[in-house]
């Protein structure tokens, strides 16, 4: 392979490991002041305002999505727009999540008055915990680092990725303490491949008159004649009660033909009704379910169809293989 000229692979190298060091330091540091941030994140009754200037500014709009799309109202707020009018979206049951490596960023210090004034809590990301940012905060925790992977040692790089790092560890550790689960999630991600996999099974389903359903009592050559239609290689069977009763799929024809066979039986599977063909308890899903679940549910017990029911055992509608490799959930 021709080397290309004037590229310092080895800087770049450089760069990795200087900006991962930074990262791997923090390790050590989480300890009760951390516990402390998360408390007051949680305890809180507005929403996360993250702030910073410059290259930490664009650190803080990641944190702040990252806190939203997690269950945490989060909005970022430019320090300079903030003292020129801004600062009136701030209010007193809001946390204020402040970032500045060297702590002593002026636009920053200029709110604290205000911030203080309104009672608002805040919490800073600083590389100085002893600087005025770092003092005035209700909790300060420290993302300082050895050096920057510039190699003037000038442009933001560790340090940013450091705050970057700990923003993550907070919105994590958050969002666990808040038990929020993967149905909130979805709630909140409709769109694109992450909506694609936390798609719900109801907005695939097949209900209605789309659903294979047969009755108790609904001899075999009807039963055979209602998988064909629907096409689901499957059919509900349901009770008096309307509740399922069982299944039948074609897999369930094919064993008792077989059998049939074997043993030299006089009746055959077309004298029969759906109850004596049925496989009864079945594997259900509930409309909520994720469609990512379903498949996975689907893949482990070998089967291409699964029915929808509601809590009393009504069917709702049914779910088939291709519907969810159509979505392109992986």
């Amino acid at each position: 392979m021709t080397q290309v000229k004037g590229v310092d692979i080895e800087l770049a190298r450089n760069v990795l490991k200087t900006e991962a060091a930074a990262i791997l330091a923090l390790v050590d540091r989480l300890d009760g002041r951390f516990e402390r941030a998360v408390q007051i994140l949680l305890d809180c009754r507005g929403r996360a305002i993250v702030t910073g200037m410059g290259k930490s500014g664009i650190i803080c709009r990641k944190i702040a999505a990252t806190l939203s799309s997690t269950g945490t109202p989060a909005h970022f707020l430019h320090p300079a727009e903030a003292i020129h009018g801004d600062l009136g979206v701030l209010q007193a049951d809001d946390v204020v999540i402040a970032l500045s490596n060297s702590g002593e960023t002026e636009e920053l210090l200029r709110l604290l008055e205000t911030i203080k004034r309104l009672g608002a809590r805040m919490i800073a990301l600083t590389g100085d915990c002893m600087s005025t940012l770092g003092q005035a905060a209700d909790v300060a925790l420290d993302c300082h680092v050895s050096e920057e992977a510039c190699p003037m040692n000038l442009v933001p790089t560790a340090s940013t990725t450091a705050q970057l790092a700990l923003g993550d560890a907070l919105a994590m550790t958050l969002f666990v303490a808040k038990g929020f689960r993967q149905e909130d999630f979805a709630n909140i991600h409709p769109g694109g491949k992450l909506g694609k996999r936390l798609m719900r099974v109801e907005q695939l389903m097949h209900g209605g008159d789309e659903r294979p359903i047969v009755r108790l009592n609904t001899p075999m050559p009807d039963v055979m004649s209602e998988m064909s239609r629907k096409g689901f290689g499957m059919t509900c069977v349901l009770d008096a009660a309307e509740r399922l009763a069982g299944i039948i799929t074609d897999g369930d024809l094919r064993r008792h033909m077989l059998a049939a066979q074997k043993a030299d039986a006089r009746q055959s599977i077309l004298d029969r009704s759906a109850a004596e063909v049925m496989t009864r308890n079945p594997v259900t899903i509930s409309r909520s379910t994720l469609a990512v679940e379903a498949l996975r549910l689907m893949e482990e017990r070998k089967i291409t169809s699964i029915v929808v029911t509601n809590p009393t055992q009504q069917v709702e509608g049914i779910v088939h293989l291709h519907d969810l490799w159509r979505t392109q959930l992986f």
